[in-house]
């Protein structure tokens, strides 16, 4: 399929309110019977009421599901293809956190394909083995900003037989209309806006560090990374500030739009712990960062040395910036070692092997071995003092 074929655009609407276009949303989409795909905890909120009202209210023939956990399986992503199909549905409204987001762009690709959802693994050509006209189109409205899986082209699912986390990618996943509303973010608590804030910065973090050249990904990721410095803090300390939970929204889409160049070893380890103990995604990330960050350092000095002075840090080059992530992390709450949230360096070697071989690793810029992963694994267990 060539790239012209592809049907829509992502559009993006943002701003405080922006729940109320969700009926012209649909509308622009000819979705008539949407599957409103959610967590259980957000579908306890108003805003998942707010959004079934609105659909309603438009004429709208709306189905809420919400059997999705924080690191979706593809026994939820299963469940939801059952009820698409049972219910006749014609797109997808996906609201929640990147796990929400995540399962249903899996259930949009997979729900009317004749290949289970494992055959689209992001190996390969196997993305050509879906059937573009029968992926559903999706409407995403992130609540937290972190993922940015609303403007993304895969999804991150866990396979529980085989416990490993699977990216399942087509490029016709990516959402095509997103709504970023910050109000949609207000009532998330301090330590969920850091976790999810941390996770924003790690993609673009890496997607500079990645090799290659990407001039437009690196310049997006640099004002990501801005983004966050100056407004993360500001939504921990108080959540209520829009104008900062909406920026801290854009740099999350920002994020995900410029690792389309690279991930690297943060996402190869935290993918793995995730699967093996259900870990939050963010909350890994946030952890590991400067570990690796500090392991990578002999190929991103030039890197750092230019992004240190974009954020004006004291300091120079990866020391800098090293030295601010540590500060920002303490500022905001994150524990220092994976210990500290009970994850232990017995299963260093497995963790290795598994590492080495998420396609997330292909974009570090050292290619690390099993042994390397172990080890680097092992040191985000037991920390390290860089004072």
């Amino acid at each position: 399929m060539s790239l012209s074929s592809w049907n829509y655009p992502t559009a993006i609407i943002a701003g405080s309110g922006a729940l109320n276009k969700l009926p012209d949303a649909c509308q622009s989409l000819g979705i008539i019977r949407p599957l409103l795909v959610t967590d259980p905890g957000i579908a306890a909120l108003p805003m998942t009421q707010t959004a079934i009202n609105l659909c309603e209210e438009s004429g709208l023939s709306v189905t809420l599901f919400s059997d999705v956990q924080g690191n979706p399986t593809g026994e939820n992503v299963a469940a939801g293809n059952k009820v698409f199909v049972d219910g006749h549905h014609d797109g997808i409204i996906a609201l929640g956190g990147g796990s929400a987001l995540d399962c249903a762009k899996a259930i949009a690709l997979s729900a009317r394909q004749k290949h289970e959802m494992w055959q689209f693994e992001d190996v390969g050509d196997n993305w050509t083995l879906a059937v573009p006209d029968l992926i559903a189109p999706v409407i995403a409205l992130p609540t937290t900003a972190g993922t940015g899986s609303e403007v993304g082209r895969a999804s991150v699912i866990t396979n529980s037989a085989e416990q490993r986390k699977v990216i399942i990618f087509h490029p016709d996943m990516v959402p095509k209309q997103v709504l970023l509303d910050p109000d949609l973010t207000l009532a998330l608590p301090p330590h969920i806006t850091a976790a999810t804030g941390m996770d924003a910065l790690s993609h673009s973090l890496e997607a500079l560090c990645a090799p290659g050249y990407h001039p437009m990904a690196d310049g997006i990721a640099t004002e990501g990374i801005r983004l966050v410095q100056q407004n993360l803090p500001t939504v921990f300390h108080n959540g209520a500030d829009k104008e900062a939970r909406m920026q801290m929204l854009v740099a999350s889409s920002m994020g995900a739009t410029a690792f389309q160049k690279g991930l690297g070893a943060m996402h190869a380890i935290a993918h793995t712990l995730g699967a093996l103990y259900n870990a939050h995604h963010g909350l890994l990330n946030a952890i590991l960062m400067p570990y690796v960050l500090d392991a990578n350092r002999s190929e991103v000095e030039q890197k750092m040395a230019r992004l240190a002075r974009y954020l004006n840090l004291e300091g120079e080059g990866t020391d800098a910036v090293l030295a601010w992530i540590l500060a920002l992390r303490r500022e905001v709450g994150i524990p220092h070692t994976l210990a500290d949230i009970g994850i232990t360096a017995e299963e260093a070697e497995r963790v290795g092997k598994m590492a080495v071989n998420d396609p997330s690793a292909g974009g570090n810029p050292i290619p690390f071995t099993a042994e390397q992963y172990s080890q680097l694994f092992t040191l985000a267990v037991n920390g390290k003092d860089w004072s």
